[in-house]
């Protein structure tokens, strides 16, 4: 079975030793996507104090460039949204982010009828409030 390593031009540059994607007979699997932008250190809906500390989010902002930066990853890999499977969705605050961030989904997952599990955790590698982990079929 051929193993592809998918390492797009267009999102944003992993924040560790790992690719975008691979590609495993007809799956796609996503590393976890954030809302990062490529080539700069801009976080959508990030705003940081001088030391480097959130001192305001926009969920929606993140959700939204987050979804970018999957659709983004799928099509270089040659897959497309409409394709995703399964989505894992780590929030830092479920308390006050699920609601906007499960409406967004909802509008942008309508008829997909993906898989999904949401959890909460305590902190993601940079500053954001939301990261997808996705499995697609090509």
């Amino acid at each position: 079975m051929a193993v592809d390593v998918v390492n797009s031009s267009r999102a944003p540059e992993p924040v560790g030793a790992y690719p975008h994607a691979r590609v495993v007979g007809n799956l796609v699997y996503l590393s976890g996507v954030g809302p990062r932008e490529r080539g700069t250190s801009v976080i959508p809906g990030v705003t940081l104090g001088e030391d480097g500390v959130v001192i305001a989010k926009d969920i929606a902002a993140q959700t939204l460039s987050v979804f970018k930066n999957v659709r983004t990853i799928l099509e270089d890999a040659g897959s497309a949204w409409e394709n995703i499977i399964d989505v894992m969705v780590f929030l830092t605050d479920m308390k006050n982010d699920f609601s906007v961030f499960n409406a967004l989904y909802a509008e942008h997952f309508a008829g997909i009828e993906a898989t999904r599990t949401t959890i909460e955790v305590g902190a993601l590698p940079t500053p954001i409030a939301v990261e997808l982990k996705v499995i697609a079929t090509l």
